[in-house]
């Protein structure tokens, strides 16, 4: 027997009215512009009913991306659109998802990205200019806005945005080893405020897979990178080492990894984990690290045995 929906409300059906009369003379601009009726209560309950219907159900996913930039939105549009059976759940702490990607390099608004990586622009249908080795995206918002709404398109995604993730959940798994199996979340206003309030505890999520793009060091970077040093999976940061575009890019991508059992890590997030080199204002590795995190978590989830969300062999 299918269960029962999550929330069952009672809510009074809205004010009939002539819907085609209506329609015929509502978008008038000369002064007489009028919305269809409606209640303060049905805005409320339209929120909250899918709001809390969507945290019930991703509270087992399959794949948790922790990180809405760049490589974390790559990683989910490839994954998600690849593996539709898939439920891809994306957390980000800011409320505008994106990450660094709104601009490209010193507040200047064009997007530097090398080839082959301008495969992926064709891909989802963003304009560039053709440069030999490397093409501009005219704006980096073009490109972030279009994979955004791609991402987002895709039924199996789920973005929950002003979230934090506050730790990782570490179970031991059936062969006796630490295993990353979810993640632990709080509303991000939340998270910034448990110093100057009493306990407010976090809610979770469980998932076989996390794929971690929370970027270099900053206030909320490189957070799982720090979290499996300060839990013991990881002796110590390998940080973040200086500029060089040429060693850079290709090693972010070709080092996208399982770098914790259950924890795939992507982007400049590894640079902190590997001590790699920073690339600047060029975001091809950001493509293929994201599109190389996903086939990572593919392979990942398809070799294991999962049971409600945990691994089990």
């Amino acid at each position: 027997m299918a269960p029962a929906p999550l929330l069952q409300t009672s809510a009074p059906a809205p004010p009939s009215f002539p819907q085609k009369a209506f329609m015929d003379v509502a978008e008038d601009y000369d002064g007489q512009y009028r919305f269809a009726p409606i209640q303060e209560s049905q805005v409320s309950r339209a929120m909250i009913k899918r709001y809390f219907e969507t945290m019930y159900d991703r509270a087992v996913s399959d794949v948790v991306i922790v990180g809405a930039g760049s490589a974390g939105l790559t990683c989910a549009y490839h994954l998600a659109s690849t593996r539709p059976e898939l439920k891809v759940t994306i957390i980000e702490a800011n409320v505008a998802p994106g990450g660094g990607a709104w601009l490209g390099g010193q507040l200047m608004s064009p997007m530097i990205i090398r080839k082959p990586a301008d495969a992926f622009l064709r891909e989802i249908d963003v304009p560039y200019e053709d440069e030999g080795p490397f093409v501009v995206v005219k704006h980096a918002a073009l490109f972030t806005s279009t994979l955004l709404s791609a991402v987002l398109k895709l039924p199996n995604v789920v973005l929950m945005n002003a979230t934090a993730v506050e730790d990782l959940i570490i179970h031991e798994d059936f062969a006796g080893k630490q295993r990353v199996a979810g993640v632990v979340t709080n509303w991000t206003l939340v998270a910034l405020n448990h110093d100057t309030q009493s306990c407010m505890d976090p809610n979770t999520i469980t998932a076989p897979i996390i794929v971690s793009a929370t970027g270099h060091d900053g206030p909320m970077g490189a957070f799982s990178a720090k979290r499996l040093v300060s839990a013991g999976l990881l002796k110590e940061l390998g940080n973040m080492r200086g500029l060089d575009m040429n060693r850079a890019e290709p090693a972010i991508v070709n080092n996208t990894r399982q770098v914790a059992p259950g924890l795939i890590m992507t982007g400049m997030e590894l640079s902190e984990h590997d001590g790699s080199n920073r690339m600047g204002p060029t975001f091809g590795a950001m493509i293929g690290s994201g599109i190389k995190a996903a086939k990572e978590a593919v392979r990942a989830y398809d070799a294991a045995k999962i049971v409600d969300g945990k691994v089990v062999g």
